[in-house]
Order: C-alpha cells, then sequence, then structure tokens
C-alpha cells in the first residue's frame, strides 16, 4: 500500500468537498479524508484546483499524503462507456503528480459483477497510489462474495456499507468481508455512520470507518436564479471530533 503514511487501525476517514473541509478534518483528529464535489450525488470527481489547495492545506498542519480523491465521472449507477473509462484514466493520471495519498475508484459490470479490466486500467493509471474501490460494491446483495476479486486486482481498501442503507445495518455483511478478506485487503465502514455506531462497527475489526461529519448551512451570499440552492454542506469540527472520540473511547474500552 503505497503513497499513505502508517495509520494505527482502525482510522477515522472523512468525506470532504473542499479544502476547507480537509483542513478542519484533519484539524480535529480525522487521520485522512476522502475529497470528492457533489456529496448530495454520492460524490463525483473534484477540480485539480481543488485537489491541490486541499494537498496544501493538509500540508499546512504539518501532515502528507492524507487525501485520497474519489475519481467518478458522473452521477447515477457505475457502469461506464468506453468514454468515460477513458476520463477516469485521465483523471486518475492527472492526479497522481498533486501529492495526494490515493484515488477512491469502482466500475461494474450490468450483472452485477466488478468491471476487472476498468478496475485494472484505473488501477495502473495510478502508478503506485493507495487505491479503494468505492460503494459501488454496495449495488450488489452480498458484497462479501467479490473480495476475491478486489484482492486478486490488488485493491488496497474496500469503502461499503455491507450493502445496507446504513453501515450499522450491514454490519453481518461488513464482517463477512472482512473475514473474507484475510488481511488481503482493508474494509471500510461507510454510509449513514453516526458516531454512536462507531465501537459497534468495529468491534467487527474493520480497518477503519468513514462519514461525511457535515451540516447543512446557510450560505450568506445570494445565489441568484442561476446559483442553485441558498445553502450549503460544510464540513463540522464538532461531527469530527465526535468520531474521533467514538474510536478513542472503542480503544481504552
Amino acid at each position: 500500500m503505497t503513497g499513505e503514511p502508517l495509520v494505527t487501525a482502525p482510522a477515522i476517514e472523512i468525506a470532504v468537498q473542499d479544502a476547507g473541509g480537509t483542513a478542519i478534518a484533519i484539524a480535529a483528529g480525522a487521520d485522512r479524508v476522502e475529497l470528492c464535489s457533489a456529496l448530495v450525488t454520492g460524490g463525483l470527481t473534484p477540480s485539480i484546483g481543488t485537489v491541490l489547495e486541499s494537498v496544501e492545506a493538509a500540508r499546512g498542519l504539518g501532515v502528507d499524503a492524507v487525501v485520497h480523491v474519489l475519481v467518478r465521472p458522473r452521477a447515477g449507477g457505475f457502469v461506464y462507456d468506453a468514454r468515460e473509462v477513458s476520463a477516469m484514466v485521465r483523471d486518475v493520471r492527472a492526479l497522481a503528480s498533486t501529492g495526494i495519498a490515493g484515488v477512491v475508484i469502482g466500475a461494474m459490470r450490468p450483472g452485477g459483477t466488478i468491471d476487472e479490466r476498468v478496475v485494472a486500467e484505473l488501477i495502473a493509471a495510478a502508478d503506485g497510489l493507495h487505491t479503494t474501490f468505492h460503494r459501488a460494491i454496495d449495488t450488489v446483495a452480498r458484497p462479501s462474495a467479490l473480495i476475491d476479486t478486489l484482492a486478486a486486482l490488488g485493491v488496497s481498501r474496500v469503502l461499503t456499507s455491507g450493502a445496507a442503507r446504513r453501515s450499522i445495518d450491514g454490519i453481518d455483511e461488513l464482517a463477512a468481508m472482512h473475514d473474507a478478506a484475510a488481511g488481503r485487503l482493508e474494509v471500510m465502514a461507510g454510509g449513514g455512520v453516526a458516531a454512536g455506531d462507531i465501537p459497534s462497527l468495529l468491534d467487527r475489526g474493520l480497518a477503519a470507518v468513514h462519514l461525511s461529519a457535515r451540516r447543512s448551512v446557510t450560505d450568506p451570499a445570494p445565489s441568484g436564479p442561476g446559483g442553485g440552492a441558498e445553502t450549503i454542506d460544510r464540513t463540522d469540527a464538532q461531527l469530527v471530533r465526535g468520531a474521533v472520540a467514538a474510536r478513542s473511547a472503542w480503544r481504552s474500552a
């Protein structure tokens, strides 16, 4: 697993949408961030400028290689055509020179299996960066059945809710994924995670938990008729600290 500093498991990962969110999450004790745009859609690839600002924000706090970037070209499902695959490969190649720790990727076939050819292309484009397979895996009923494929491809980590709406509801499948992985890759719980869920999730041996820790706030600047919603999501330091505290309490229990 190159491109990422050693973190004493279990780790806390926060999904953020900008450099400000990166700074807030790291300052509040998160181990790493997943950077994306449009979290309301499940996340899309952020701009290169946003990536560079986020890397610099983390370095300004004295840490490096903690930013992982989502590569997803559009909302919707995870079966991609040739041009979408080409766009993702180009994005990964461009991101590889920005100082990030890794990329968050995924692609499926229509029948509910992993698109091994596409994932292999993306891993090759990552050129040694840490790779996380995202929640495309939760489109199947039993993600644990796909662990061998991910391990054979060389994926470093999988982000999953255990195919449930909320990770805590998929806890048995998450445990099955952890057992199937047998140390070949990390299983990280993500999807509707609240601080109160973290001890129960970690009791199942998971390597990390992932949450967005965001609140909707009113934008003081007028958006106008072409500017979209009047509220924006911001990373909330208190929610991040709550997750970190829950992990600490679990460790000391």
